[in-house]
C-alpha cells in the first residue's frame, strides 16, 4: 500500500470514529444528561431567557473574538514545543506555522466536542504529525507536554486568585477547585518524573516497535521543556485571554460579579472540561453555575453559564466543525491530485502532450 493510500485510509478511519453511531448516540445521552440536570434546578426560565435576550451583541462578539485570539497564542506556543522536542528528529524543516497549529488546536476541541474520552487530542496529535511529517508518538508527546504547562499555570493562577477570593468572600467552593488543579498538576509532574528517571528502563521491556514508539513519546514530551519563558508567556496569555472572555459575557448580560471570582471561574471550566464527556458536558455547566452562585443569584449564573457556553461549546462545534471539513476537503483533494483515477483499462491516466 502506497503512502498515499495509507493516509487515505487513516482519514476515513479517523472520519468513521468521529461520525459513528456510538459517537452521535453518546452525544444525545450527553445533552439529555444536562437537561436532565438543568431541570432539577429550581429557575425562573423566563428571567433567565429574558436576561440572555437583553445581552449586548457588541460585547458578546467581543468575547468569542478574544476567545479564538487565545487559540492563536496556543498555536505559536505549540510551535514552540514541537519545534524544542524536533531536536535529533526530521521535522524541523516542515513545522507547520503557529496559525496552522492553531486551526489544529480548534479542530482538536472540536473533536473532543463531539467525541468522549477527549479523543481530540489525540486526533490532533494525528494532524500534527501528518502535516510535519513527524510521527503520531512524537506529535503525541508535545500535547501531554502542552497539558503539564497549561495545568502548572493553571495551579499558580488559581492559587492567587483563591487567596484573594477568600479574602473578600465567605466562600469555600474555590478550595474545592484549588485541591482539584492542585492533583492535576501533581499527576503530571508526577508522571513526568517517572519518564525522566524510569522511562528508559521500562522502555526495554516492551517489543521493539512498542520501545521505539515510546522513545519518540518521551522525546516529544521531555525535549519540548525549552525556552520556559517564552512558554509561559503564551501560557498565561492565553489564559488571560479565557478570562478576559468570561469578563465580556458577565459585562454583556450587564451584571455584577467579584473581580477574584472571574479568574476562578474561567479556570475551574478549564479543569471540568476535561471530564471525558463530549466537551465536559454534565460537569461544566452546574460546576460553572456554582462557582458563579458565590456572587450571583440563581438565574443571573444560570444565564452567565449558558451564554458562555454558546462560546466554549457550541461555536466550537461550529467553526470547529467548518475546520474539519475544510481539511477533509483539502486532503481528499491533494490525494486525487497525487493518485490519479485509473482509466479503463485498470492503469492510471496521465496526459500525454501532443
Amino acid at each position: 500500500m502506497s503512502n498515499n493510500q495509507r493516509q487515505s485510509t487513516q482519514a476515513v478511519s479517523i472520519r468513521k470514529r468521529v461520525f459513528s453511531v456510538p459517537t452521535l448516540l453518546s452525544f444525545g445521552i450527553a445533552m439529555t444528561f444536562v437537561f436532565f440536570l438543568a431541570t432539577r434546578f429550581d429557575l425562573d426560565w423566563s428571567d433567565t431567557w429574558d436576561k440572555i435576550r437583553d445581552i449586548n451583541p457588541w460585547l458578546y462578539l467581543l468575547a468569542i473574538v478574544v476567545y479564538y485570539l487565545s487559540f492563536v497564542l496556543r498555536g505559536f506556543r505549540w510551535r514552540i514545543l514541537a519545534r524544542n522536542a524536533s531536536v535529533g528528529q526530521s521535522v524541523t524543516a516542515t513545522l507547520p506555522s503557529g496559525i496552522h497549529c492553531a486551526r489544529l488546536i480548534v479542530l482538536g476541541w472540536f473533536v473532543n466536542s463531539i467525541t468522549w474520552l477527549r479523543l481530540g487530542d489525540a486526533y490532533r496529535a494525528y494532524a500534527f504529525a501528518e502535516d510535519s511529517k513527524g510521527s503520531f508518538p512524537w506529535s503525541l508527546g508535545t500535547v501531554l507536554a502542552e497539558r503539564v504547562l497549561d495545568m502548572a499555570l493553571i495551579f499558580g493562577m488559581l492559587i492567587v486568585s483563591a487567596l484573594f477570593l477568600t479574602t473578600t468572600k465567605d466562600s469555600n467552593t474555590s478550595n474545592y477547585v484549588l485541591a482539584a488543579a492542585f492533583a492535576m498538576a501533581f499527576v503530571m509532574v508526577v508522571l513526568i518524573v517517572l519518564m525522566r528517571v524510569y522511562g528508559a528502563r521500562l522502555a526495554r521491556l516492551l517489543p521493539g516497535r512498542l520501545e521505539g514508539a515510546y522513545h519518540r513519546f518521551q522525546q516529544g514530551t521531555l525535549g519540548s521543556f525549552k525556552q520556559l519563558p517564552a512558554l509561559v508567556a503564551l501560557g498565561l496569555g492565553a489564559w488571560a485571554l479565557e478570562i478576559t472572555r468570561l469578563y465580556f459575557v458577565v459585562q454583556a448580560l450587564d451584571l455584577s460579579i467579584s473581580p477574584a471570582l472571574i479568574p476562578v471561574v474561567a479556570l475551574g471550566h478549564a479543569i471540568l472540561s476535561t471530564v471525558p464527556t463530549p466537551g465536559g458536558m454534565g460537569a461544566v455547566e452546574p460546576g460553572v453555575t456554582g462557582l458563579l452562585l458565590i456572587s450571583l443569584e440563581r438565574n443571573e449564573a444560570v444565564s452567565v453559564a449558558l451564554v458562555d457556553r454558546s462560546i466554549t461549546y457550541v461555536s466550537i462545534i461550529i467553526f470547529g466543525g467548518l475546520v474539519f471539513l475544510a481539511r477533509q476537503v483539502i486532503q481528499a483533494r491533494r490525494l486525487q491530485r497525487k493518485d490519479p483515477a485509473p482509466d479503463a483499462s485498470g492503469e492510471p491516466s496521465h496526459v500525454i502532450d501532443g
